[in-house]
């Protein structure tokens, strides 16, 4: 049994990949979606759940735990502040966050890697935050800061990843609280596309401000966004002190905040899509105003991430249609504020990279398109509801990513592509594969699928007879041998090592 394919095929199949994907490291640009938003909530339906939520802000408030100095912002603004609780006029928040931008651009190390988020456009970023990490070979098991450097080197090799994420797992094998050094340093030295900043206290959103000074020049910084970072709400209603630490760190610096409730519906918010929709909405329009009173102007994304639990067990679910309904009805809400719009992602509930998991994560990041996302986080490698990173399932879900790029591209109607030259040249009863038209047009007709098997039978068992899960493990083995990292000043990463270093040594190694 042969390992390769015969040399014909195997030569025209590389050739295909490699005009489909580009030279490895070479993205393709962020999405531009020429397709229609698909809109599941009417006009009635979303004005009741603005005044839901405008109820909410007036009537319940937020909480804003262990903050004075947030405190006092809210009631220098004119809200109603009661020991730690806020209550917000109605049409407050939304005055404030005129000033927000509807879209803006972040920059990466290399220009050419930039993404514009917001208006039509869609940006890629891989999985944020698990602990664990899993592979065919090893199994699952704890983050190291190899994986993590792994990760962002495959997120660098896909040509259908626009970003490098922030947490793409945890390095538990690095203290607590000084992993982000090496988490961002890992970002900046072994990619050059955007990236995200710590956000786990406010002393490590500053080293994160300080590192991309030196990478991007204190100017540049101060102008320009060249970070983004995820702010959770400790839903239902509450936001913690960790979290609006890290928030006033990277507005007042000009930063990008996604301010995101973390919602597992049934547990978190009413068990109702309106009724989540409407505590989403309350979140979100206090943390991106936040944003405004602290720099107005500064970047800021409305998130949501919003699934259900299981009534019989209490486990979260993913790629529920609930889970689709959330997402697009938070779109629209957020369009309304002329906000850009985070969610989606390629979620499962699944342990291992198999059929619940590409179901599930299809259902998700199909959603995620048609609903008008413009940043989605967990766009691959996300297992386990989001415990795990999963090298597998990372290569998997990027090949889903790219079937999205073509569907994004809508219809086409030119002269070329009503080929008619085609159609003359053919005729009745004929066949197109030896048709002028064909010749000029096949290499890139069709998305190719780097991980899909559409062999024969037989030439599948001449293949060893494998399964789309030991696929991906050879590919994401393949991307590793061949990676090739980007060029970094040396100026820049001696500085970058020196300022870890130095801010390493003045505190004692904690895991807290």
């Amino acid at each position: 049994m042969s390992d390769a394919a015969p040399s014909g095929r195997r030569g025209r199949s590389a050739r295909r990949e490699r005009r489909q994907a580009g030279p490895a490291g070479q993205a393709v640009p962020y999405i531009s979606r020429k397709l229609p938003i698909y809109d599941v909530l009417g006009e009635e339906g979303v004005l009741k759940i603005e005044a839901n939520a405008d109820r909410i802000l007036a009537e319940i408030g937020l909480e804003f735990r262990e903050d004075p100095e947030v405190l006092r912002i809210w009631k220098d603004a004119g809200a109603d502040v009661d020991g730690e609780r806020v209550r917000f006029p109605k049409g407050m928040l939304r005055e404030i966050l005129k000033t927000a931008p509807s879209q803006f651009t972040q920059h990466a190390r290399n220009p050419a890697r930039n993404v514009e988020i917001g208006g039509n456009n869609l940006v890629f970023a891989p999985v944020y935050g698990p602990p664990f990490v899993t592979d065919l070979d090893q199994g699952r098991r704890y983050g190291t800061i190899e994986d993590f450097r792994n990760f962002v080197k495959l997120a660098y090799m896909s040509p259908w990843m626009h970003h490098s994420g922030g947490t793409v797992c945890e390095p538990v094998d690095l203290p607590v609280n000084k992993r982000h050094f090496d988490m961002v340093y890992s970002h900046i030295k072994y990619s050059d596309k955007p990236f995200m900043g710590s956000v786990t206290a406010p002393e490590r959103a500053e080293d994160s401000v300080a590192m991309a000074k030196i990478t991007f020049g204190e100017e540049f910084v101060d102008q320009n966004c060249v970070m983004i970072q995820l702010i959770n709400a400790n839903s239902p209603l509450v936001f913690d002190a960790t979290m609006l630490g890290a928030l006033k760190v990277y507005a007042k610096n000009n930063q990008a905040c996604i301010v995101s409730p973390f919602i597992l519906a049934g547990a978190m918010s009413p068990v109702t899509v309106a009724g989540t929709l409407s505590q989403v909405l309350a979140e979100a329009m206090a943390g991106c105003a936040l944003t405004q009173l602290i720099r107005p102007g500064a970047p800021v994304v409305f998130g949501a991430f919003v699934s259900s639990i299981s009534m019989q067990s209490g486990a979260p679910t993913f790629g529920s249609p609930e889970g689709s309904l959330l997402l697009n009805g938070a779109a629209k809400l957020a369009r309304r504020l002329n906000l850009p719009f985070r969610s989606g992602g390629s979620f499962t509930a699944s342990k291992l990279p198999d059929g619940q998991s590409a179901q599930e994560s299809a259902q998700t990041i199909l959603a995620t398109l048609q609903s008008g996302v413009n940043f989605a986080l967990h766009s691959a490698g996300w297992l386990e509801g989001g415990l795990c990173s999963s090298y597998e399932k990372f290569v998997m879900d990027a090949d889903q990513l790219g079937m999205m790029h073509v569907l994004a591209k809508g219809i086409e109607v030119d002269d070329e592509t009503l080929a008619m030259d085609a159609l003359q040249e053919v005729g009745p009863g004929g066949h197109f594969l030896g048709a002028a038209h064909t010749q000029r047009n096949f290499e890139s007709a069709f998305y190719r699928s780097s991980i899909a098997d559409n062999n024969s039978y037989e030439q599948w068992l001449a293949d060893g007879e494998l399964d789309a899960a030991r696929r991906a493990n050879g590919k994401w083995k393949e991307m590793l041998r061949s990676y090739t990292g980007p060029e970094l000043d040396p100026a820049i990463d001696d500085a970058l090592i020196s300022f870890m270093a130095e801010r390493k040594a003045s505190f004692p190694d904690s895991n807290v």
